[in-house]
């Protein structure tokens, strides 16, 4: 079997508002995520069904402090050069650059993001900057209603111009926004919505998704003019849905599933609004405030990659009678009686993954970039201080078989693969420490009690030999 590429890009991710934490220091705002609570009402701040204004006073919001990456990065980094990473997929802070979102920059943040990026590239580790990863400044939510209002994109617009100018020779590869997708899903956490009596939701979701989609080509505009050289991608949470059965009803859903989420890569790597979607606007009464120069903004700043989430596939039927069910990342899919699942009830499924990329090379002929790809597990300390997580070693060594597999025996151009979480951080979806991820255990609980000390797992040397190898020591 030939090799990956020399230059592919191994490494690891992490977002800012699950890691970094410091919310209260370095001149940073307040940003959604920091009024997303831990526990019961997790869920319904992120969908919008209660607002935060109503939590109880005593909720406690786990990614204010997060794992404190904001103070110990360098050696955080170190441990990263250790691994022998290539690169380093995270996310700027919207509000540690503009606090409000608007007015004046806040340079100590920016010089924060500028002390990380140079250390990252003293060890000769790539920078993939997310630019925005489910984080709005709150004063945008409050003032503006986030995403819902076409004013944030000139915030955003504002925002892109200053980090771009910033670090234009310090930074080549930029993902406009993380998972798009949750718009729909997630919209308080992935666009700062909340809803007022009498909205129509869908409409609602969907024009903030339009304004995302026009803020990210004003993005790959503005990038492509001050550094012709950035690669700017856009990114899914994705994974297939397989149809239950045989059943052509069964295969429809599976096509309307992909759909949801195809839609928004649809607009940003061919940029036009798929004829299928404006089908779906008009059936279901979605008027969206569309200005004239939109489109031809569109068309014309595509981006340069595919980049998505991958941890598992999806099971769909057409009959309401088959509902025994599993939790995935946010999205709920059938039990699928050929896979396992993890403790999470994510079903397991590296072939899956093949089959995925495929499909998303095959649909927009663009590079892709795997830049979440991991297992959420408990882990446990032996009596020795070990941690044996053979059981993340076999999920990720499988992966990256299927990884390499659609790279060399099926052509995918990708560029990289980062696993997510390479060290234990707080989870997005669930709000918990011990959902863990990483090479690296890091000492803190679901309630944010330990001494943030950080530990190697048994993966830390496994990865650490993959990247070495090129991918061929699994």
């Amino acid at each position: 079997m030939s090799k990956l590429y020399d230059g592919f890009l191994w490494g690891g991710a992490t977002a800012a508002n699950q890691c970094e934490g410091g919310f209260d220091k370095g001149g940073r705002g307040i940003a959604n995520v920091d009024v997303i609570p831990w526990g019961e009402n997790r869920r319904k701040v992120m969908t919008g069904e209660l607002n935060y204004k109503d939590l109880p006073a005593d909720s406690y919001f786990p990614g204010r402090k997060a794992i404190n990456m904001y103070e110990t990065y360098k050696d955080d980094i170190a441990l990263m050069a250790e691994m022998g990473f290539k690169c380093y997929r995270f996310s700027f802070a919207w509000s540690r650059i503009f606090p409000n979102g608007e007015g004046e920059v806040n340079e100590e943040g920016l010089k924060f993001y500028e002390n990380l990026i140079d250390e990252l590239l003293k060890h000769n580790i790539e920078p993939v900057v997310t630019i925005c990863h489910f984080d709005i400044p709150i004063n945008l939510v409050e003032k503006y209603g986030g995403w819902r209002n076409r004013k944030t994109i000139d915030y955003f617009v504002k925002y892109c111009e200053t980090i771009f100018k910033r670090f234009k020779d310090k930074v080549k590869y930029w993902i406009t926004f993380n998972e798009i997708n949750m718009i729909l899903h997630l919209p308080f956490m992935g666009a700062g919505i909340t809803f007022n009596e009498g909205d129509n939701e869908e409409e609602v979701k969907f024009q903030a998704t339009h304004n995302e989609l026009v803020a990210s080509a004003m993005a790959v505009k503005i990038g492509h003019e001050i550094n012709p050289d950035f690669k700017i991608g856009c990114m899914i949470a994705a994974g297939q849905f397989y149809p239950y059965s045989c059943n052509p009803k069964d295969i429809w859903a599976s096509i309307e599933k992909d759909r949801e989420n195809y839609f928004f890569i649809d607009v940003q790597a061919r940029g036009e609004y798929p004829s299928y979607a404006k089908k779906i606007f008009k059936r279901k009464n979605i008027n969206l405030d569309i200005h004239p120069d939109d489109e031809k903004i569109l068309k014309e700043n595509t981006v340069d990659f595919i980049s998505f989430s991958y941890y598992s596939s999806r099971l769909v039927s057409a009959d309401p009678n088959i509902c025994e069910k599993t939790e995935g990342n946010v999205f709920k899919s059938l039990r699928n009686p050929y896979l396992k699942a993890s403790e999470w009830g994510w079903q397991i499924d590296p072939l899956g993954f093949r089959i995925t990329m495929n499909l998303l090379y095959d649909r927009y002929q663009k590079p892709l970039f795997v830049v979440e790809n991991g297992l959420g597990a408990v882990d446990t300390i032996d009596e020795d201080g070990n941690i044996n997580d053979d059981y993340r070693i076999e999920y990720l060594r499988e992966h990256i078989k299927a990884m390499k597999d659609a790279v060399n025996e099926d052509g995918v151009d990708l560029i990289g693969y980062t696993t997510w979480g390479w060290i234990d951080l707080v989870s997005a979806s669930t709000g918990e420490m011990k959902k863990r991820y990483g090479f690296v255990y890091v000492d803190k609980d679901n309630e944010g009690n330990g001494t943030l000390e950080r530990r190697k797992k048994k993966s830390f040397d496994w990865y650490k030999k993959v990247i070495a190898s090129n991918g061929e020591d699994l």
